[in-house]
């Protein structure tokens, strides 16, 4: 914790994290919010499903495109941009008059103008720590993220079943336009510029850590997702159950971060924190009494944010600087395409077989990304030892012969 501390005392560091946690807020709030919306309205877990499945498809195809964007136009214009386009979306989702296809249209334009404040962040850090600093803040900046998820879902599922779903999605709008334009206004944002890549686009997805980190993180966030599902479909929208297990959750993630985050990354660190998750979530389908899945769930919460900070820290490492915003958005998009297709099989599965049915298939995601990591373990640099910061970018030097 002396370590954090040193950290969060260096200039603008927790001014940053600070405006970047409350900007993505939303995205604590967000899916559970349009789940508990859609299935309200139409009376179907499936149906929530697809409108989610739209909203991660959108933010997946935008994330590399947006985070790409920052390096040519910087990062205040596409920041800006975004998130008035998203804010008017949520917007709209929420006095939707349209039906179905109105849900999955605004839920896809939510989606795809979704502000990319985490591949931004994570491209500004390199830039305001030493090389020492930069893994531990990787750790801390994963582990504080967690207050979105003990909060959010709380709030959220408070305002949704105690004052309604259309106030739960105008709240979003409010937080998220004063989110972002918090961070916006931050010094860093304007201080650090992104070289614009000269690669293709896309090309950076060739490195194979870049490649480990968007499969794994498909996986583990499809677990999450489907856990969301489930716990949801278990307490229903008459209490606030769901959103203190879930709170759980998060606590264990917050608490896996900060207490393993000083340990030196290794080729099998990925292996292990996955193991971690994908016994915590199967342990889930034993019984689904609340301090049963609160207790599964924290152990296996123990092992995400440390497998975030996994990927984060080594992706830094093996990329160019002009390469990073891309990459943490390729990262993204795997990420939310998992949400996607973990929200959407985990809500058929409700419809199929029960609750249960969702733990089954956060199980089956959790397991994969253990494997994964385990089966390609040659494929994740050893950190131990060095440094976590960007490779520089260079160009040719003119020589005197």
């Amino acid at each position: 914790m002396a370590g954090y501390s040193e950290l969060l005392r260096v200039p603008g560091v927790a001014r940053i994290i600070a405006a970047q946690l409350t900007a993505r807020f939303p995205s604590g709030m967000t899916s559970l919010a349009v789940l508990l919306h859609v299935e309200q309205s139409t009376g179907s877990y499936g149906a929530a499903g697809i409108v989610l499945a739209a909203l991660s498809i959108g933010q997946a195809i935008s994330g590399p495109v947006t985070s790409r964007w920052m390096g040519v136009w910087g990062m205040r214009r596409v920041l800006t941009l975004t998130a008035v386009v998203c804010a008017a979306a949520v917007f709209a989702l929420a006095l939707n008059p349209f039906g179905m296809p109105g849900f999955i249209v605004f839920g896809f334009i939510a989606g795809i103008a979704n502000p990319p404040v985490q591949p931004a962040v994570r491209t500004i850090y390199p830039k305001i720590v030493t090389s020492r600093q930069l893994t531990p803040l990787f750790s801390l900046d994963a582990s504080l993220q967690e207050i979105i998820w003990i909060f959010a879902p709380v709030v959220i599922t408070l305002v949704a079943t105690q004052v309604g779903t259309v106030p739960a999605l105008l709240l979003i709008v409010v937080i998220l336009i004063g989110g972002c334009a918090w961070f916006i206004a931050s010094p860093e944002v304007g201080r650090v510029r992104i070289p614009r890549s000269r690669r293709g686009f896309g090309r950076v997805l060739g490195k194979p850590v870049v490649l480990l980190s968007t499969v794994t993180g498909f996986l583990l966030v499809g677990a999450c997702a489907a856990v969301e599902a489930g716990v949801v479909a278990t307490f229903g929208h008459e209490g606030i159950e769901a959103g203190l297990v879930l709170a759980v959750f998060a606590v264990g993630s917050l608490a896996g971060g900060l207490g393993f985050g000083h340990i030196p990354i290794g080729r099998w660190a990925m292996a292990r924190r996955l193991t971690i998750v994908a016994v915590g979530v199967t342990l889930v389908i034993i019984s689904l009494n609340a301090w049963w899945m609160g207790a599964s769930l924290f152990v296996a919460g123990l092992g995400i944010a440390p497998a975030l900070a996994v990927m984060f820290a080594i992706t830094s490492a093996s990329v160019r600087f002009s390469e990073t915003a891309e990459a943490y958005g390729w990262i993204g998009t795997g990420q939310l395409i998992g949400a996607a297709a973990g929200s959407a099989v985990a809500g058929f599965l409700i419809d199929g077989m029960g609750a249960v049915g969702a733990f089954f298939a956060a199980s089956a995601f959790a397991v994969a990304g253990a494997l994964v990591a385990a089966v390609f373990v040659r494929g994740f640099p050893d950190l131990r030892g060095r440094d976590a910061s960007p490779i520089p970018d260079t160009e040719p030097v003119p020589l005197i012969t």
